[in-house]
């Protein structure tokens, strides 16, 4: 489905303006690789990107075209960029979501220098391709651990310098030069692995699924044929957060059972509650963190799992289970 929006998205794109203008990355060719990243944390990307919130973010987003692809998938997204290092200057994604009728809400942002959505809360953000364009990557992840359950990122990495000194068994990063790099001045860090997953968890994230493509092998920082990306699904460390595995619940003669994961985050007390097909909740768990075992899910039914603070007066995550049919 990604690559066929992506051909009906070419098709208005050369309607409007020539080739050259446009971003020319296939940016929708990520969207395999983070089927597999949630994939790999037994999660849906789609059913992710789903929750409280009602929303999720794609910062970083050059022309729009995944956020036009997950407002395809019924998701409400807002397209972050920075319209004056953007390709176009955001007249690419202006001209498609007029082009489309789309909902996207546009924002132009510097990342760097301010952020005045850091109040804002979303199902997941996705900052593809992004890091490296950052003067300061700490600031970008930090705001966004307060922001977000889930966030996926990508970033160039590098496991040598070009003339062949090991950059993989240490924490660091190389900072290009102005033109070292597709000859794009808004490129700075290059991180190594190892320096990639330190800034991650200083920043407030767990790991939850990685992986690279490229040259994973002899990849260097600027040279085109030795790049090599990272992918990671993080989770953060100061969100609240919710969770049931498996979900949807297997179906079977017997009733369904699923582990309900909880954690408030901030160090204090909590309250998860369970609704059965919008009832009158009722109290299922009591501690800042911790899991339970519901097993009594019934096939037909959906149960809205809660997580409140202590005093039961602010709702800090929430998460719907149900139960697949024979």
């Amino acid at each position: 489905m990604a690559i066929t929006t992506e051909q009906s998205l070419w098709k208005i794109k050369l309607a409007h303006r020539a080739k050259s203008f446009w971003y020319p990355y296939a940016t929708l060719r990520n969207v395999a690789v983070l089927e597999r990243l949630s994939a790999m944390a037994e999660l849906n990307l789609l059913q992710l990107c789903r929750g409280q919130y009602g929303k999720i973010a794609d910062i970083g987003a050059a022309d729009g075209d995944l956020a036009f692809f997950l407002e395809k998938q019924g998701l409400s997204v807002d397209l972050i960029e920075n319209e004056s290092t953007n390709f176009n200057r955001l007249e690419g994604a202006r001209i498609l979501k007029h082009a489309l009728d789309s909902s996207v809400a546009i924002r132009s942002v510097d990342l760097d220098s301010q952020f005045p959505l850091s109040g804002e809360k979303y199902d997941a953000i996705f900052l593809l391709g992004t890091l490296y364009h950052l003067k300061n990557p700490f600031l970008i992840l930090e705001t966004l651990a307060r922001m977000t359950e889930y966030c996926f990122v990508s970033t160039r990495i590098a496991k040598q310098t070009a003339d062949g000194q090991p950059l993989s068994p240490y924490p660091i990063a190389y900072l290009l030069g102005p033109k070292e790099c597709n000859n794009d001045n808004t490129n700075f860090w290059i991180f190594s692995e190892e320096g990639l997953k330190r800034l991650i968890d200083r920043a407030g994230w767990n790991v939850v699924s990685y992986l690279t493509i490229g040259d994973t092998t002899h990849s260097t920082p600027a040279d085109p044929d030795r790049d090599e990306r990272a992918f990671c699904l993080l989770q953060s460390k100061t969100s609240p957060t919710l969770s049931a595995s498996p979900n949807p619940v297997p179906a079977g003669e017997r009733m369904g059972k699923t582990t309900i994961l909880w954690n408030t985050a901030n160090g204090d007390a909590g309250k998860v509650y369970v609704s059965t097909n919008g009832r009158e909740e009722s109290l299922f768990a009591t501690s800042r963190q911790g899991s339970a075992a519901a097993n009594w899910i019934r096939a037909g039914s959906t149960y809205e799992f809660r997580l409140y603070n202590s005093d039961h007066t602010e709702l800090l995550a929430k998460i719907a289970v149900t139960r697949a049919r024979q």
